[in-house]
């Protein structure tokens, strides 16, 4: 079953409502921004701009928004582009090419050819997403057509995973040149033994090859400039020491850490009305335990996913700065420090239970549950679990990394990888 395209952004979609209004009452005429030439809009953009773009505008913000939604409507009609959820886009969505691996976000193209002043430049960015398209069928690589989908769990950065970090081990992988730290990550996957030799192959081609176009003998550190991502990667790899599970950001911010705040109260708030007609309904126990208990200890509400507070965000290594979006963000834990130490897997069930009992008194039968309820309860414990083992580790650096659904999905390779890189190096004679 094919995944539906997404729709235009619902603000871009918009954008491109006011700037076609805008303009027709500069103008005193309606342009169409889906077909008219680039250069004739060009000059009713000029009008409404003012002089030259200021990305920092607001108006001009919206004037760009607008473009890249018409940019994106032609993108699809010529080459059958969609939209995906992008959470690194800045408009918090891309386009992919069905017959082609290419991501693009209109926006910041459109960005760039505002800032050129010349509109006529997306012109030559349909021409050279032409020319991969084609290059793609004239190879045979394109046989299988790829979905929204496909392009959300390679691209978007949903997933989300903590990590202790080694800061002496960081600042030491960091210091090393790319081809020294290839030769280690081979080492490291020679003594990797519970991975298939087939696995083996993969990591080698993607993460030495990855650090093979980089220069020799030249410290890491100062070329993250150039693959801000790799810096990220080796950092996890070389500098990780334990991790929780990776999961959708969503079971963090709605489930995990929630959980965590409400802790296992006594007493439960008596619910009547609409509450339980959802009961009645079918909603899960454990799902109404988290709407509607109230949080026995404080959360970070204006913080990283309601649990770390703004003021306390940090990079990892002021080297990965050169990332527009960095992936791996210093976080604290002094908000989780109490919850974590009062954390029972074991009450919290306890509790979950003593909630649905009351649910039971109050509607006169059982509350039905829902295995995907039972399944998210699970998952989250287990992070709990990871979570709680990181706090009470040495003291060490803890980061937040967002990492892609594909990224996820091959996480537990790198597992043996980090212990390998990380543990003594006994040779056998």
């Amino acid at each position: 079953m094919s995944t539906p395209p997404l729709p235009v952004p619902p603000h871009l979609a918009g954008a491109l409502a006011q700037v076609e209004q805008v303009i027709e009452a500069v103008e005193k005429k309606k342009v169409d921004l889906l077909t008219a030439p680039w250069v004739e809009i060009e000059k009713s953009i000029i009008k409404l701009l003012g002089g030259p773009f200021q990305p920092n505008v607001p108006e001009h913000q919206m004037i760009a928004l607008g473009l890249a939604a018409a940019f994106g409507a032609r993108l699809a009609k010529e080459n059958g582009a969609f939209w995906f959820p992008s959470r690194e886009a800045p408009e918090g969505a891309a386009m992919g090419f069905p017959e082609a691996l290419v991501m693009l976000s209109p926006f910041a193209a459109v960005l760039e050819a505002l800032a050129m002043s010349k509109l006529e430049r997306l012109d030559e960015v349909s021409k050279e997403i032409r020319n991969s398209v084609a290059g793609v069928k004239f190879s045979g690589a394109g046989a299988q057509r790829l979905s929204p989908l496909d392009y959300q769990s390679l691209f978007d950065p949903g997933y989300v995973q903590l990590l202790a970090i080694d800061k002496a081990k960081l600042d030491g992988a960091f210091a090393l040149a790319p081809d020294r730290l290839s030769i280690d990550l081979r080492e490291a996957l020679t003594r990797a033994r519970q991975l298939p030799e087939q696995a083996k192959k993969q990591l080698e081609q993607q993460l030495a090859g990855s650090l093979g176009r980089l220069e020799r003998g030249k410290p890491m550190v100062e070329q993250i400039a150039k693959a801000p991502r790799l810096g990220e990667l080796v950092a996890h790899v070389f500098a990780a020491t334990a991790t929780t599970g990776s999961a959708p950001e969503e079971l963090f911010t709605d489930v995990v850490f929630p959980l965590l705040f409400v802790g296992t109260p006594d007493k439960f708030p008596d619910l009547d009305g609409e509450e339980l007609e959802l009961v009645k309904q079918g909603i899960d126990p454990f799902v109404l335990f988290l709407e509607v208990t109230p949080y026995t200890y404080k959360a970070a509400e204006e913080g990283l996913m309601g649990a770390f507070p703004g003021d306390s965000l940090e990079l990892l290594h002021p080297a990965l700065a050169a990332s527009a979006q960095p992936r791996l963000i210093k976080v604290s834990l002094a908000t989780l420090k109490e919850p974590l130490e009062k954390f029972d897997a074991a009450k919290t069930k306890e509790a979950i239970a003593r909630f649905s009992k009351q649910l039971e008194e109050k509607i006169g039968a059982a509350p039905k549950t829902q295995p995907q309820a039972t399944e998210m309860l699970e998952a989250a414990l287990a992070i709990i679990g990871d979570l709680k083992k990181i706090a009470a580790g040495p003291n060490q650096i803890v980061a937040v990394r967002r990492l892609t659904e594909a990224e996820a999905s091959s996480d537990l390779a790198l597992v043996p990888v980090r212990q390998a890189l990380q543990g003594p190096r006994i040779i056998l004679a």
